[in-house]
């Protein structure tokens, strides 16, 4: 069974696209949820974090806050 992948991001978060970029690179399949459109997302991402900033990136039962492409390879194992 693949790994689920979401993703909490804004339409203008750099490092937003740069996640959307890695995964689809390494063909890893992702749910996008824009926080900045969806108020029900953005509440749970703050109630999974307790803070707003983006991306959050929840791989299976991880959280990670920011892109963290050393993280993302690991957890995906990837390379």
């Amino acid at each position: 069974m693949e790994t689920q992948v979401t993703i909490y991001s804004t339409p203008a978060c750099h490092f937003c696209h740069d996640a959307k970029d890695f995964f689809k690179e390494n063909n890893v399949e992702f749910t996008e949820s824009d926080v900045a459109a969806d108020a029900d997302k953005r509440q749970e991402m703050i109630d999974l974090t307790g803070q707003m900033g983006v991306p959050v990136i929840k791989v299976g039962d991880d959280v990670i806050i920011g892109f963290d492409e050393a993280k993302l390879k690991e957890l995906l194992k990837l390379g």
